[in-house]
């Protein structure tokens, strides 16, 4: 199978702007294509996955992606949908989120037949003559203002600058295709017509029978009809410092029955034959959930690497078995990051006490006794019966946390104060 039937089976094709040439095209030999992404923050989130995953797999079928890091469209900023415009940044700050997608491009690519390009490097050339005389005059304002996202601003006013991206984005393709060998852009829905933009800026430099093309994807829903990658907390980032690859790896473990199989052919690189066969354990064996921690460990490993992901499943282990001893303090901070918690010194103190004063973590003297005797009642992974114990904040986890669980679920942290 050739990668756009592979592509079609996994739901990832939603236009294409001349599949049947594409298809000869990359059958005849191997092409680039690339994906552009601008730098308005210092981390990509699991929802600019979903285009560079494609990138990634004609990467693995020999062909070459190209990454541009949009340090020119960036320090100008797209219309998207948004309803305003974006409040411009600082150059200083553009170029920071440059080193940082650079970084996270590079661990997902690798260096072997790929390439990272800023347009900085072509856009920053262009005097405004130039851009006027050379690029200009081959945009019709008609034609632009009909286009969906600018179309949506135009009631509530856009700027020139603004405006103006399309034209920079089809600068990119037209630069690309001229020094880079790219035939091919990639990108989301709603970048259907910025790709169009720059195939008709190729035909008219480079004649009409120039080989360009273009590819979007569908836009990524949950089953019950909300936007794919958002959660109670916000963005899943693939900085690790944004979010854990413990608190990845859980995202992808909770997904929805209904949702996982599309995930698993979106963003791993299984084969048919394996993604079927989850399928079928989905449809009758759905509790055992082995489709998602199938899917959990193959997302995490590809943004996180085997260490990342060996760390998330051994923090998801311990938390579940309740054995959490051997956790590191950074491993505790990680696996309950949102769980229940409070701030308490580092002084030594009654468990009763402790309990009741300085965690509020049970309602009463009376309770604490009682869950304390009855066994409930673990301090850091140690079941606790005496109710003449001490706590030592400073026992475990270097001193920064004092774990406490009830029951086999019911988890509080007690984060200690210096």
């Amino acid at each position: 199978m050739d990668i756009i039937e592979d592509l079609k089976w996994r739901g990832a094709i939603n236009q294409a702007t001349d599949q049947e040439g594409l298809e000869k095209l990359i059958h005849d030999k191997k092409i680039g294509l690339y994906c552009g992404v601008d730098p308005t923050g210092d981390s990509l989130h699991i929802g600019h996955l979903i285009p560079f995953m494609l990138l990634k797999r004609f990467q693995l079928a020999g062909h070459h992606p190209v990454i541009v890091i949009g340090g020119g469209t960036g320090a100008i900023g797209d219309p998207s949908g948004k309803k305003s415009e974006r409040v411009l940044q600082t150059m200083d700050q553009v170029k920071h989120n440059e080193k940082c997608l650079t970084d996270q491009m590079t661990k997902l690519f690798g260096t072997d037949n790929f390439t990272i390009v800023n347009n900085r490097d072509w856009l920053g050339k262009l005097s405004l003559l130039d851009f006027l005389r050379d690029y200009g005059k081959l945009f019709n304002v008609n034609t632009m203002i009909h286009k969906e996202i600018v179309a949506s601003r135009l009631e509530v006013g856009i700027s020139f600058t603004e405006f103006t991206y399309q034209i920079l984005q089809s600068i990119d393709f037209l630069h690309l295709y001229q020094h880079e060998n790219v035939q091919l852009q990639i990108g989301g829905a709603d970048q259907w017509g910025n790709i169009t933009d720059g195939i008709d800026l190729i035909h008219k430099v480079e004649g009409a029978k120039a080989q360009a093309y273009g590819l979007t994807i569908p836009l990524m829903l949950k089953a019950d009809g909300t936007k794919f990658g958002k959660t109670a907390g916000g963005a899943v980032w693939l900085d690790p410092k944004k979010t854990s690859p413990y608190e990845f790896y859980q995202f992808w473990i909770n997904q929805d029955d209904r949702d996982v199989i599309k995930y698993l052919k979106y963003f791993t690189f299984l084969s048919h034959e394996e993604i079927d066969d989850l399928a079928e354990k989905v449809k009758k064996e759905p509790w055992k959930r082995e489709a998602q921690r199938r899917l959990a460990e193959e997302v995490t490993k590809f943004v996180h690497g085997e260490e990342g992901l060996k760390e998330a499943q051994r923090i998801t282990k311990s938390l579940f078995s309740g054995d959490i001893a051997d956790l590191t303090a950074d491993e505790i901070e990680q696996g309950m990051k949102n769980m229940p918690s409070a701030e308490v010194s580092g002084e030594k103190k009654n468990i009763v006490l402790w309990l009741v004063d300085d965690t509020k973590f049970e309602p009463s003297r009376r309770q604490a006794r009682q869950d304390i005797t009855n066994g409930a009642i673990r301090i850091n992974g140690e079941k606790v019966t005496d109710v003449d114990a001490e706590i030592d904040p400073a026992s475990h986890f270097d001193g920064k946390f004092v774990v406490v669980r009830k029951g086999k679920k019911h988890y509080f942290l007690a984060r200690v104060t210096k």
